[in-house]
Formats: C-alpha cells, sequence, structure tokens
C-alpha cells in the first residue's frame, strides 16, 4: 500500500518490462576498433550475444509485447549481421567503395577488399559494442514502430555482449 506524505510531489507510479536474453539471440562478424588516437585494432571477429530490456505500458491482454512476436524481430537482425565483417560507414577516415563484386575498405594504410555481399556498412562511427547495441536498437525501434504503430515504448535497452562479461549497452527513454 502506497503512503502520500505531505511534501511528496507525485505519487508512485506502476511500470511493466520483459527482459529478453536467449541463447539463441547471437551472431558472428568481423570488425576492428579505431580509437581515437588512430590506432586500430587488427581485423577479428566475436560471436555476440543480445540483450533486450523494453518498458511499455500493459496492452488490453495484460502484455508489454507478446515475447511470441518480438523475439522473431530480434533474432532476424542478429541474422541479417551474422557472418559479416561489420563497417562503420560515419567513421570520418575510414572508407568503403565498392569495386566490382568487391567492396575496398580502407583505414590509413590498411586495404581489405572482401566480397562486397560479405560487408555491411553500417550508420555508425565506429564497430564498438554501444555502436553496435545503438544500430541494433534504432533499427528494432523502427521494426517496432511499423508493425505496433500503437506501442508507447517508454524505455528500450539493447545490450551487444562480445565476450563474456562485457557488453555495451545503448539506451532509449520517451520524454
Amino acid at each position: 500500500m502506497a503512503v502520500w506524505c505531505a511534501g511528496m510531489t507525485s505519487l508512485p507510479t506502476e511500470s511493466w518490462s520483459i527482459h529478453i536474453e536467449k541463447d539463441y539471440l547471437k551472431f558472428s562478424a568481423a570488425h576492428f576498433l579505431i580509437f581515437p588516437d588512430g590506432t586500430a585494432e587488427r581485423l577479428h571477429g566475436h560471436n555476440y550475444k543480445v540483450y533486450v530490456d523494453l518498458h511499455t505500458e500493459l496492452d488490453a491482454h495484460g502484455l508489454v509485447v507478446n515475447f511470441k512476436e518480438i523475439k522473431p524481430l530480434v533474432r532476424a537482425l542478429c541474422d541479417e549481421l551474422d557472418e559479416h565483417f561489420l563497417v562503420p560507414a560515419k567513421h570520418p577516415v575510414l572508407t568503403a567503395t565498392k569495386v566490382g563484386d568487391s567492396m575496398e575498405i580502407r583505414y590509413l594504410e590498411r586495404r581489405y577488399l572482401i566480397p562486397a555481399d560479405e560487408v555491411i556498412l553500417l550508420p555508425i562511427g565506429n564497430s564498438s559494442a554501444e555502436n553496435l547495441a545503438s544500430w541494433f536498437g534504432r533499427t528494432l525501434l523502427q521494426r517496432m514502430a511499423g508493425i505496433w504503430p500503437t506501442l508507447q515504448v517508454r524505455e528500450l535497452s539493447i545490450g551487444v555482449e562480445e565476450t563474456p562479461g562485457q557488453r555495451g549497452i545503448w539506451t532509449h527513454r520517451q520524454g
């Protein structure tokens, strides 16, 4: 039972959320980070895992979102990234140019020539776990809006784990 006291500015509120963490919500991808001093990691890969926290009002059926409906959306995004070289298209120095059926990735003296269908250019500035989480979250929000146009997302957090115990997290909060 909530008790209101003089001087309190608001009454307690309730909120609902779902958390999604499944072994199959994963993707394997190659990348390299570029650091502020201009140095960069070697090209390498991770077996990423994705985590989702979604906060909304309950719908007429008492659900935030039906797990059976949102998990396939998350899985589809994982599948899109799986087994690709993830390239940050918004990095100020790195370039990616289509050359025939290949993609030429250049960063300073580095040059990679990779089949174009194995490269994904993401609208991010670096391929860090937190930037991958932001791409994932923004894309998931767009797809959810297309499926559930009246859904009012209070908060959406996406975690992208590159190794156990090491993940980047992006959070969107509605006003």
